[in-house]
Formats: C-alpha cells, structure tokens, sequence
C-alpha cells in the first residue's frame, strides 16, 4: 500500500516556494520583503521567528502621499521612493543589511521590484545584489515620463488623466520626484 504525503497548503495553492524561502532564512539576516499589486507596490523589512516572521518595517506606495507624492504610486519612480522609505525606518530600528525577498514575482532586471532595491541601497541598507539588474537614474527619477509627455504636447492631457484628475503635472514629475527624495531623505 503507497502513502501519499499532501504537501504544504500554501504550496498547493502557489504561494510560497520552500525551497527558495529556506535558502533566503538560512543567511540569518532580515529579509528585504517586496510585493507589487496592480495598484500598489509594498516593501517590508521582516526577521524570522519560529513563532511567525516579525515585521519590523513597512512601507506602501500610500505613504508617499504624506511627502507631497501625487503622481502614480505604482510607477518606478515611487518603487525608488519606497524603498528609500523602507531603509530610513530600518536603519532607525537597527538594521543594516537585508536579504532581498521576491516570492514568486519574476525577476525582471530594471523592474519595479529593482527599482525598490536601489532605493535600500541608496538609503544605506546593505542588500547583495548586482549592478545589471537595477533601472537606469533616468528612469527611476521619471525622466522617461516627462520627455514622453513633453512630446505628446497637448494631447498628454487625455493620456495622464490621472495625474491631471490629482492636480499634478506630468512634465513636473522629475522635480517632484527630487522633492520627495530629500523630504525623505532628510526629515
């Protein structure tokens, strides 16, 4: 008579993959904890504990509101700003370095995720990583944004109602973004 084992619940529903997780607790640092939604990127700072991972530090695109951060939160340039939201508050509580921890996103280099990472790293959290798979400057400060807008002219309205619809410009992006940084970086 075969016994079947039933493997792990969130195994079976595609949630976690143990392999990669065990290889990711056993370096004993703090996990760099990054998840994108459709509408939102969030990234937290997370220790193991036998009892349940403890969340030390969180952040979500949301937050940006407070430092005057009106345009898209799903963007990279607010991935950037909420990785560097992220390490301030880590490095306040004691935490120097990280461990990235993707789940089951794709690593895609120049992505949102890695547009998280460079923020850590900006702020000082200490995270291995290589140098390929972070975004361009242009891109993360929305450079890329503002030229696209400056070439549609009039017609951006139509394109970045959203932005319109929240009182921002999209031209404005890359000096807002820089505002945000050192409201950030600085308060």
């Amino acid at each position: 008579m075969k016994t079947h084992t039933v493997p792990f619940r969130r195994k079976r529903e595609g949630k976690t993959n143990y392999q990669k997780r065990l290889k990711i607790l056993l370096s004993s640092k703090p996990r760099l904890v990054v998840r994108k939604s459709l509408g939102n990127v969030s990234a937290q700072i997370v220790e193991y504990s036998e009892k349940g991972d403890k969340i030390i530090a969180t952040v979500t695109g949301k937050e940006l509101k407070k430092f005057g951060w009106n345009y898209s939160i799903k963007n990279t340039c607010s991935a950037y700003l909420i990785g560097l939201l992220v390490a301030k508050k880590a490095n306040e509580k004691g935490i120097k370095e990280a461990v990235l921890d993707i789940g089951l996103n794709k690593s895609v280099p120049g992505s949102k995720i890695y547009a998280v990472l460079k923020g850590a790293v900006d702020s000082g959290l200490k995270v291995p990583h290589s140098e390929e798979v972070l975004p361009s400057e242009d891109r993360i400060s929305g450079k890329h944004i503002e030229e696209y807008a400056k070439k549609l002219g009039e017609s951006s309205n139509a394109k970045f109602s959203g932005y319109v619809k929240n009182g921002v410009n999209p031209m404005e992006i890359t000096k807002t973004f820089n505002e945000v940084k050192n409201k950030i970086i600085g308060g």
